[in-house]
């Protein structure tokens, strides 16, 4: 996307109505800055993680500064990220892997890139989250203290996909059914929802103590596997990786699919107690929505940093001794030990209350992220009439 830029120009000439605005993504700051230059609009970045994950991104033009030609290998220590405003520093370990290589590589150059360059951007940042949600890291940022010379970070959010982003095909349809039918016949906080994303590929050598540890932990489970990357239906089933007894076991005690489904829909259904999920931020961002204890298991990229979110907010657990999904195999007594401090956990179940009441004024009528947006809605409408 970066490379096919220079198309831009060409094509917000032609437009037959003036831009009233122009919001682009994270991973085009740089590239973007010529052409940002000569719009006559406001102009803002979008965020798509959290605001603690931007805190972060933000803070590196500092450190680079400091150390000019290192990579983040070399100047994050083992003490992790301090940052102003911040009452803990983000560990070591929980940055993004592809930063911490010893060599070299396109992410870290973007990064790089791009964290140089954030105090360019002309009016300010969008962020899918909110005051209750992230206020340390909102406040850091909009003080001053994170970055000095950056511009008013927004949070938008919680935003959540419109009817017309959803999937409609029959199968989609299809599976859903089955699944909603399911848990209707299950009583109320009884089920625990398990989804690593719909990009991470479940390890094999994992799989199996998954397995036993949804079959140990006495709750029922909607379980959503991936076994490949891409998103494709798979052709090896679940019973080749199980074996015919240990999967009819799992069959038993709950439900497997395989399919995309609507996450927002499940975590919303009463019988629903818990949600074990990879930590990405769109499901951080659902969970709170529907108010439902969360079991963070990172996998990759920025997802230990929303793990951090979800802990610091009271409404969820991660037990960071599991590290990267993607490295050491987690026992299955291990995983069904921690599903049931989540799901017998009071306290959590109350905080994720909470601030699924505080997500819901947020976006309701009259909330912060209307407030927000309307606010820009007239700058807009002012610099349009002043051109």
């Amino acid at each position: 996307i970066r490379r096919s830029l220079h198309l831009l120009p060409p094509i917000l000439s032609l437009l037959s109505t003036p831009l009233s605005a122009f919001i682009y993504d994270i991973t085009l700051i740089t590239p973007l800055l010529s052409v940002i230059e000569k719009l006559s609009c406001p102009s803002y970045l979008y965020f798509t993680s959290s605001a603690r994950m931007f805190s972060f991104f933000a803070r590196v033009s500092v450190l680079s500064a400091s150390n000019p030609g290192q990579t983040p290998s070399s100047f994050i220590g083992d003490d992790g990220v301090k940052i102003p405003g911040f009452t803990s520093p983000i560990p070591r370990s929980s940055v993004p892997p592809a930063i911490l290589q010893a060599s070299s590589n396109l992410f870290q150059r973007i990064m790089l890139e791009d964290s140089a360059n954030v105090t360019k951007l002309n009016n300010g940042v969008f962020i899918n989250s909110f005051e209750e949600l992230e206020g340390e890291a909102l406040a850091a940022l909009n003080g001053g203290k994170v970055l000095e010379g950056l511009p008013p970070v927004y949070g938008v959010g919680p935003l959540m996909a419109c009817e017309y982003e959803k999937g409609d095909e029959e199968g989609q349809k299809g599976c859903m059914s089955s699944i909603v039918k399911w848990l209707d016949e299950q009583s109320k906080g009884s089920v625990v929802y398990v989804s690593l994303g719909n990009r991470t590929e479940t390890r094999r050598e994992q799989i199996k103590d998954m397995a036993l540890g949804l079959i140990e932990c006495g709750y029922g489970f909607l379980w959503v596997v991936k076994l490949k990357r891409v998103d494709k239906e798979d052709e090896e089933g679940l019973e080749e990786v199980l074996g015919s007894e240990l999967s009819s076991k799992v069959k038993e005690k709950g439900v497997v699919v395989k399919e995309f489904v609507d996450q927002v829909e499940i975590l919303g259904h009463p019988s629903v107690g818990g949600f074990l999920s990879h930590g990405g931020w769109n499901s951080v961002t659902e969970t709170v929505w529907k108010g439902v204890p969360c079991l963070s298991w990172p996998q990759h990229s920025d997802q230990k940093m929303s793990a951090e979110v979800i802990r610091m907010s009271g409404m969820g657990i991660w037990p960071e001794e599991w590290g990267w999904g993607t490295q050491d195999v987690v026992k299955g007594d291990e995983i069904a030990k921690r599903i049931k401090e989540m799901m017998s956990n009071e306290s959590l179940r109350v905080k994720a209350g909470e601030l699924k009441e505080a997500a819901l004024k947020a976006a309701g009528v009259g909330g912060s992220c209307e407030v927000t947006i309307k606010r820009q809605i007239e700058e807009w409408k002012r610099n349009a009439q002043a051109n």
